[in-house]
């Protein structure tokens, strides 16, 4: 079975952090993970430096752990729920601007040895 990450960069709506944060991480992270070939989940929130770049706008990242042998398959039921009582969006976040990456890896994870 086939590994992957789905990086999701979004904010929330100007003046909803707390809302936007509150659905994130107590339901939203549930609902997709529920999605056949999601795995796992993670939320990040940008460091300071990056957050001063006028090229990357972005202050969360969700980081969402794949593992199928049909990736498509995965994508195309997560865009299905998406918006359903299944997985449903909250006001709080900037649809608009949400940017979903996947990614395949590139080499096997490296790790220090002890």
């Amino acid at each position: 079975m086939a590994s992957y990450r789905l990086l999701v960069l979004s904010n929330p709506v100007e003046g909803k952090d707390a809302e936007y944060n509150n659905w994130y991480t107590k339901q939203h992270l549930q609902d997709v993970v529920r999605i056949p070939g999601f795995v796992g989940a993670q939320r990040f929130q940008l460091i300071e430096p990056v957050l001063k770049a006028d090229n990357f706008p972005w202050r969360y990242v969700a980081i969402y752990e794949i593992e199928t042998d049909d990736l498509g398959a995965a994508l195309t039921e997560l865009g299905a729920r998406t918006g359903t009582s299944a997985v449903p969006m909250s006001e709080a976040i900037d649809t608009v601007n949400i940017v979903a990456v996947p990614m395949a890896p590139l080499t096997e994870r490296v790790t220090t040895s002890k």
